[in-house]
């Protein structure tokens, strides 16, 4: 299986599957001397965690961060970073019916298809548990990103959970609490935005900042859309009236950003996992909760590709 690397100068491969040993990528194109935030790595850890609240999945994974090379004294060495996650709390019983019953809207099917041979156990590599590689490696760009430019955030909130519309997290608690109990799931959409990013990143005709950020946001399981500032209204949008606001444009325009705030919102279609299945099993009944942080993820890789990038495009 190839097409397992993120990136072009800042460079990660993610590896391990769902119900494996363990999960973890490696990190290339990090600059030496950056300064390694562990308080940053597991912060993000932590809300991608499951079995933080009864909304989300039960799995009760504490997923702690080990840093294998590439770190010395508290800071990077330009070398390759490898971190891993021990899988503790796997339960491969509980996908025994479902080795040879694909769920609806899952990749079970097609993989097996592809590839002729794949690990059913928590849906291998299809899980949402790879994400973890993704958020350990965004975790490092953070840092590079942060290092460079101390007033950039990326900020993220659930702007849709099924039918709820801006939800309270009481709301959205007691809602997908429910849900769980009756086996349903739900779709949703997450808004995240970049405050204060660089000026001038992104290439101009292919490998436009917002080409990669969309590749990078797509290529994360669940996901069936995203939408770029006002994204589809600029479709019905009188000229006079749609450009005269810079806002509209989400922080891009020609392909490279302008230093205003990017804003992009995401949406994810509802878990495969329902009735009997989900019941049975451990799984979550909205992604969104749990993807947020995965999206800001993505956001960081590509923002530290295309900031190594820009500094070869002058002398």
């Amino acid at each position: 299986m190839s097409a397992n690397s993120f990136g072009k100068y800042f460079n990660i491969t993610s590896f391990g599957e769902s119900h494996g040993d363990a999960l973890g990528v490696i990190i290339q194109g990090c600059p030496a001397g950056v300064d390694f935030n562990t308080e940053i790595l597991n912060e993000m850890l932590f809300r991608r965690r499951p079995g933080s609240s009864k909304a989300v999945s039960g799995r009760d994974e504490k997923d702690q961060p080990k840093v294998l090379s590439g770190v010395f004294e508290g800071k990077t060495l330009g070398t390759p970073i490898a971190i891993q996650v021990l899988n503790q709390d796997a339960r491969s019983k509980d996908y025994d019916k479902l080795k040879n019953r694909p769920r609806p809207g899952h990749a079970d099917d097609v993989w097996q298809e592809k590839f002729g041979h794949r690990d059913h156990r928590g849906g291998g590599r299809s899980s949402g548990r790879e994400t973890i590689a993704r958020v350990m490696g965004g975790a490092v760009a953070r840092m590079l990103m942060e290092n460079r430019y101390p007033e950039m955030k990326i900020i993220s909130k659930p702007v849709k959970i099924g039918p709820l519309e801006n939800p309270e997290e009481k709301e959205i608690i007691e809602f997908l609490t429910q849900a769980k109990a009756e086996g349903q799931s739900y779709g949703g959409v997450g808004e995240v935005i970049i405050q204060n990013p660089p000026k001038s990143l992104g290439q101009p005709v292919f490998h436009k900042l917002k080409a990669d950020l969309t590749s990078a946001i797509m290529g994360i399981g669940a996901t069936t859309g995203i939408e770029i500032g006002e994204g589809f209204r600029a479709a019905s949008a009188k000229g006079t009236e749609f450009h005269s606001d810079e806002k509209v444009y989400g922080g891009i325009r020609g392909g490279i950003s302008t230093g205003e705030a990017i804003q992009f919102r995401v949406a994810f279609k509802p878990t495969s996992s329902v009735l009997d299945v989900a019941k049975q099993g451990r799984h979550d009944p909205c992604i969104v909760l749990r993807a947020l942080v995965v999206l800001e993820s993505m956001a960081w890789l590509v923002l530290a590709d295309h900031d190594q990038w820009k500094q070869l495009d002058k002398v």
